[in-house]
This record gives structure tokens, sequence and C-alpha cells, in this order.
């Protein structure tokens, strides 16, 4: 096996694992990595994707840090909508509830979000949780409105037309089928950039087409309606963002327009020729870059004991590690 396949093929075991309940009770699942009294690290990925998402980032981090990862309501083992279904508001409930019972109070974290996990910390910007939590952001590869009138993955003039059929893609309700030679194709072009591995393309392509089919759908009907510029305006606390130059879903023009209206910025990198999947596309320089807020921006052993946050308003359950 090369180092690559061990690398994306195998996925790293958490420590522990957290049943935690959001606000309207739906069932999030969450990962725990690296030693409990490290400088803290909490990844919330992205639309069809799961924790398995950030694997290379918590091989690496987990070594030094305390990596806390989740899936994503409707993702991975977070089946659950709850009452509170889909929306950009059920996202931050869920962020909330994962820093409320995985951090103890005033414990300090660098939040990174890829795509949807990105409009996921833009979501909850205003929260009390995250206010006392974040320490630093890192936004990958996201958007905080007019995703459909951007994105460039439908291959025709800018305009009306595009829009539409865009939308229609996204909340498209056929199956994906197997993950087979053409599936992987469809899924490069409209996610990864030209040069990708193609070790790298299987791993995205069976993390997307485990995404069960109401959660692709439901969520993609809530993309096409996003508008999260006044939780960009919202963060308030030091942020860098990643894109890559030829992301399709998410092009740089929205990485751009959210740096510059940060209040507290720390400038946007442009990864050449990657695309949407910047973490498992380019992962030593999304990790490099965590590494780097995390170095600049947590205060080592700060409220480091006691990651299940007992006696706080979320409710987090231990659950058996495979």
């Amino acid at each position: 096996m090369s180092r690559l396949l061990h690398r994306y093929g195998v996925p790293p075991v958490p420590d522990a694992e957290l049943a935690v309940r959001s606000a309207d009770g739906a069932r999030v699942h969450v990962e725990l990595h690296g030693p409990e009294d490290a400088p803290a690290v909490v990844l919330a990925h992205g639309w069809t994707c799961n924790t398995r998402f950030w694997d290379a980032q918590i091989r690496d981090l987990a070594a030094d840090h305390r990596v806390i990862a989740y899936d994503q309501r409707g993702h991975g083992l977070s089946p659950d909508p709850g009452p509170g279904g889909y929306s950009t508001n059920a996202l931050a409930d869920d962020l909330e509830a994962v820093l409320t019972a995985t951090l103890e109070p005033g414990r300090k974290a660098v939040i990174a979000g890829h795509s949807m996990g990105g409009m996921t910390v833009m979501a909850a910007a205003a929260r009390p949780a995250l206010r006392e939590h974040a320490a630093a952001v890192l936004l990958c590869s996201t958007g905080s409105t007019r995703l459909t009138a951007e994105a460039l993955v439908v291959p025709i003039r800018a305009g009306a037309l595009r829009t539409r059929i865009t939308t229609a893609v996204l909340g498209a309700k056929a199956p994906l089928g197997p993950v087979n030679p053409v599936t992987k194709k469809v899924l490069k072009y409209a996610t990864m950039g030209a040069g990708s591995a193609p070790d790298r393309v299987d791993t995205c392509a069976r993390i997307v087409h485990a995404c069960p089919r109401r959660a692709r759908v439901a969520w993609g009907h809530v993309l096409a309606e996003l508008d999260l510029a006044a939780g960009v305006r919202e963060l308030r606390v030091p942020t860098a963002v990643i894109a890559g130059t030829d992301d399709r879903l998410t092009p740089p023009v929205h990485a751009r327009a959210i740096a510059d209206a940060l209040p507290v910025g720390l400038g946007l990198t442009e990864l050449a020729g990657m695309g949407h999947m910047t973490p498992v596309e380019a992962p030593e320089a999304v990790t490099a870059k965590i590494r780097e807020l995390v170095a600049r921006y947590v205060a080592t052993g700060t409220g480091a004991r006691g990651t299940t946050g007992q006696g706080k308003a979320a409710t987090a359950e231990k659950e058996d590690v495979a």
C-alpha cells in the first residue's frame, strides 16, 4: 500500500466519541482526537461530506492538538435532521452545541470550516458560544451568498439560465449512483482541480457518494438560497481564508468578497490549480494554516481540561469507540 493510499484509505481512530444534542434535539456525532489538554481545533465539513473529509488534517494535528470533528446533521453518523430540519440556523445551533459540549468555559480553539462548514461558522458568527470559544477561524473554499449565480459548474455564460440550471443541479433528487470511472470523472470536473491525484479523487467520490440523498437534496436547497453576508460582518475574530483558483462550486470571487468584508481579516491564500476540495487536494497547505493560527492565537493549556463540558447547556453522551 502506498503512502498516499494509507493516508487517505485508513481513517484515524478517535480517542473518544460523543453524541451531542443540538437545540432541537437532533443528535450530532462528534469525534475527539489527540491529547485532551493540547491546543484545540474544531473541524466542520461541507455539503455531502463527513468527518473522513478531514482525515489528513486529523492525522497530522492529533499528534499535538485536541482535534474535535463532527458530522453535520444529515451526514455521516449524524443522520437525524431533528425538528429544526435543514437551515443555516440549524447549522449554527449544531456548532454551538458541539463547542459547548467539548470545550470548557473560556477555552479557546481554532475553528476551521470547509464549504458548508465555513457557512456554518458565518451562520454562528454572532452566537455566544462561538464568540466565547473561537480564538481564530479558517474559512476554506466557501461563499456567503449568490452561490448559484457565481458557480462555474455549468459551462455556459453567466446569467439567468445558468443560475436556474445550477439551482436545479444543487437540488437534484437523482441518485449519484456507484463510484466508478464515469462518476469520478464527473465529480472531479465539478469539485476538484484538473491535476488532482486519482487516489484523492477516489477519496472524495466515496465520501460524497456516501451522503444520504435526502440530506444532499435538502441542503442543496438551503445553499441555493444562501445569504450570510451579515454573518461575515459579525465574524469578529481573526479569520484567514483559503480558496482554490480552479474552484467551480465556490469560485475565488467568493473568497475575495469574504476576505474584504471580514472585520479582522488575515488575508486570502489562493492555491493555484486547486478546486473546491482543498483540505483533500492540498492537505499540507490547509494543515499548515491551521497550525499557524493555533500558534498565533491559542494559548497552550488555557482551559485545557474537562472537554466534555459538564454542567453546560448542551447534552453530550459518550459513545463506544469501535
